[in-house]
């Protein structure tokens, strides 16, 4: 499905994003693992996190959704297996999650269970060897395409022991997927980073009783371990807010505000990066939930400069750099990204997607192998726009519809129906911004 979107006039409004889709996925295992019943409030309803609640569902969990204030957000009631997983009768289906996939394959690794965990034509180009290699050195039978580290990889787990890993990139979805299946290993599991990666299930697990173990710049679990159910709280997806924080900076006489979203300093490098181009943003912290603190963001239109973004802040804003394309293209200067070749592992090679819709959008910009060199066009429209793929990619499709409220000739954006992976309602959002100017 494509989607348009053309030059806007002020965009102005407060609102809630939906529920952030990593603190979800989180509660969702942690909550089917534990012993008891787990509520998960204000969870995100896409088709990501819905692929994972289906799939714990098949591994013994019980699991009941219920609809919240809107389509963007879901109640989940588990009822947990205790730490006992059961066999599914068939492969498990993560659809284009990798986060659902692997951290799944980090918690099955902990039940003498055979499961195989498969995914979409995307999510089967993914590389899967960085928890691969890790579970079968505590114990894990794993085989897959691709020499056995591609989806769908087959899992026999069971009888695991404690590891201490150096991860050789900072990837969260690593660290988590070992973290889980240390919950179920037998002695200590330590994972070191060359640089601290987001740090949702650090602070989740002892929501659920769990014991973190830290030292220095490594986390680890003790195992065998027990969780007990609780009720968590899901704050807003500041992924989610980026989007409209970014138009709201790029599109003249805008206004916007962002309320109850989560504000882990972890996920927030975005905000870091767009205030040294001179954005006018206001953040305030007025709670905490599960360990996650939440509050408002308020963002201006404003008048933004070229910025360097370097390989030590890529991991605190490794969703977000597509939207920080959009705003660094329509900044005075140019602004250049390095050390971000695991962009080119997601959903899509994002550096390679980025660089050619920023250039049909008539904004020059330079590929390398870890980044990309944008010449920003100012506050002026970008001088281009027309018919750009996302492919397939949800955050690539969002990007480009924001930067098409700036684009002289607006923007089509192929596979639009993607964004619903993670925001449903994002199009019905950016619509009611635009008709209510």
């Amino acid at each position: 499905m494509a989607l348009t979107s053309s030059p806007s006039g002020p965009l102005r409004g407060s609102f809630r994003v939906p529920g952030d889709k990593s603190i979800t996925h989180r509660a969702l295992l942690l909550g089917a693992w534990a012993e008891g019943e787990t509520t998960v409030r204000g969870a995100n309803a896409g088709a990501d996190c819905a692929a994972l609640a289906k799939a714990v569902g098949a591994l013994g969990a019980v699991v009941r959704a219920e609809s919240e204030d809107s389509k963007e957000r879901v109640l989940y009631r588990l009822r947990g297996t205790a730490g006992h997983w059961e066999e599914p009768l068939g492969p498990l289906d993560l659809g284009n999650s990798g986060t659902a996939f692997r951290l799944l394959a980090g918690s099955v690794a902990t039940a003498d269970v055979f499961a195989v965990l498969d995914g979409d034509r995307s999510l089967r180009r993914r590389p899967m060897g960085r928890i691969v290699e890790p579970l079968r050195r505590m114990g894990t039978r794993v085989d897959g395409a691709g020499q056995g580290t591609r989806a769908p990889l087959a899992i026999r787990g069971g009888g695991l022991t404690g590891i201490r890993h150096a991860s050789r990139v900072a990837s969260a979805q690593v660290k988590s997927a070992i973290l889980l299946a240390g919950l179920g290993a037998l002695g200590e599991t330590w994972v070191e980073e060359p640089r601290p990666s987001r740090d949702h299930t650090e602070r989740l697990l002892p929501w659920f009783g769990g014991r973190l173990l830290t030292d220095g710049a490594r986390v680890g679990v003790a195992g065998p371990a027990t969780l007990r159910g609780t009720e968590v709280e899901v704050p807003g997806d500041f992924s989610a807010a980026a989007f409209w924080i970014v138009a709201a900076l790029i599109v003249p006489g805008s206004e916007i505000e962002i309320t109850d979203v989560g504000l882990n300093p972890r996920r927030t490098g975005l905000l870091r990066v767009l205030e040294r181009m001179g954005a006018d943003v206001q953040v305030t912290v007025v709670r905490e939930t599960a360990g996650e603190p939440v509050g408002r963001v308020h963002a201006r239109a404003s008048s933004l400069r070229g910025a360097t973004l370097g390989a030590d802040e890529v991991p605190d804003l490794i969703d977000e750099i597509p939207i920080w394309s959009v705003a660094a293209a329509s900044a005075e200067g140019a602004s250049t990204l390095s050390g971000a070749e695991e962009l080119r592992g997601k959903e899509s090679d994002r550096l390679q997607g980025l660089a050619k819709g920023l250039a049909k959008l008539g904004v020059t910009v330079t590929e390398r192998p870890d980044g990309l060199a944008i010449e920003g066009r100012g506050n002026g429209p970008l001088p281009g726009g027309g018919k750009l793929s996302s492919a397939a990619d949800h955050r690539l499709a969002m990007s480009f519809l924001i930067a098409g409220l700036r684009a002289r000739d607006g923007v089509e954006v192929s596979s639009g129906g993607m964004v619903d992976t993670s925001y449903p309602g994002f199009y019905s959002r950016l619509l009611a911004l635009v008709s209510s100017r």
